[in-house]
């Protein structure tokens, strides 16, 4: 496996406890909780995490910023909405936040559907939801790489902008990556030409192989001018010690999820978007795909990246894990739950067998 890959793991970001079957501890949202499972993925060999966004949800930026301040290695993977921020006010606190940490910012755009009228947002149909958050992420940008920017855009405008403090340029890193999801023609197009690294849920190997093939073709033909468009895999891991004990507590997990409709997994629901419809498809191939590939879990309520699971002992998890980045993943997002000791977990048994 190229030693080109990045492992992060995922950091719930709510405040009720119970996400996705965590353990439900007391004060789980307190910063010194987060800091514990931050702390914990410095010392199991993960990269960073993504923490999750949405509205009802402690703010994500702010969350980042406290979580960077008390670590020294731990990367947020900060997702946000075009809809919360403009974009020179986002460009300057995360440049701020960049500079602060020593270029630990990563950035994750979020463009689906979220409580518009509560934050005051009035985001139309997906055409112009996609030209909006196109329009964020250029314009971001050009306020990181350049100086004196002037911007009148359908949806943004900028006049003689200048961001501070600069963003240090570290080897070929030019400022923070922006990472994207959505797999409807739309995101599609977007990603093509303005994201860094476009980030799949957990589909089976031949439905991220026709989309990566897709995607590089729509990069050649829209002109893309940037460097070529990374991959990554946001995906939910069942890791235990021997396959049949994974097989096990996978069965028994989903059988608790029945019996309670699926309450705390489904927090991507509200609106399917497509991404999230080809994930309930798959359930109908069978409940068990490519080699261990799980999608039963998205019949009782499983979202998101809760939708599909891989199962196994750490060496199964592995060579599936392998087998996409055969495809040319190179970004691999993974939690399972309980988050902080699974961080562990996998951190020493299959962190290990992904870095040969």
């Amino acid at each position: 496996m190229s030693n080109h890959s990045e492992f992060l793991w995922y950091i719930p970001n709510d405040v009720k406890a119970g996400h996705r079957g965590d353990s439900a501890v007391e004060n789980h949202s307190s910063l010194d909780t987060l800091t514990s499972h931050a702390r914990a993925l410095e010392e199991h060999g993960w990269k960073g995490a993504l923490i999750g966004t949405g509205w009802g949800r402690p703010d994500t930026f702010t969350v980042a910023a406290s979580l960077a301040a008390r670590t020294t290695t731990f990367e947020p993977l900060i997702a946000i909405r075009p809809g919360y921020w403009r974009p020179a006010n986002f460009a300057s606190a995360a440049a701020t936040l960049d500079h602060l940490t020593g270029g630990r910012v990563r950035i994750n755009i979020v463009s689906g559907k979220d409580n518009l009228a509560a934050y005051g947002d009035s985001e139309g149909e997906q055409a112009h939801r996609y030209g909006r958050t196109k329009e964020f992420m250029r314009l971001v940008r050009r306020l990181w790489t350049e100086e004196n920017v002037t911007v009148a855009g359908e949806h943004f405008r900028v006049a003689e902008s200048t961001v501070v403090p600069r963003i240090e340029i570290r080897g070929d890193r030019r400022h923070p990556q922006f990472y994207f999801g959505g797999a409807s023609e739309a995101a599609e197009r977007v990603a093509a030409t303005d994201a860094d690294v476009q980030l799949f849920w957990g589909e089976p190997l031949d439905g991220v192989r026709e989309r990566i093939g897709r995607l590089k073709g729509l990069s050649r033909a829209l002109d893309r001018d940037l460097p070529p468009l990374e991959f990554g895999l946001r995906i939910t891991t069942l890791v235990r010690d021997t396959t049949e004990q994974a097989w096990a507590d996978a069965e028994a997990k989903v059988a608790e999820m029945a019996r309670g409709k699926g309450v705390g997994w489904h927090d991507h629901q509200r609106a399917l978007a497509v991404g999230q419809q080809r994930l309930l498809d798959l359930y109908e191939r069978g409940d068990v795909l490519d080699d261990n590939l799980y999608t039963a879990p998205g019949k009782f309520g499983g979202g998101g990246a809760g939708t599909t699971w891989l199962v196994g002992s750490a060496a199964d998890v592995a060579r599936s894990l392998r087998k996409y980045q055969d495809l040319g993943i190179t970004h691999f997002v993974l939690s399972d739950t309980p988050y902080l000791s699974e961080i562990k977990r996998q951190g020493d048994q299959l962190l290990p067998l992904l870095r040969d």
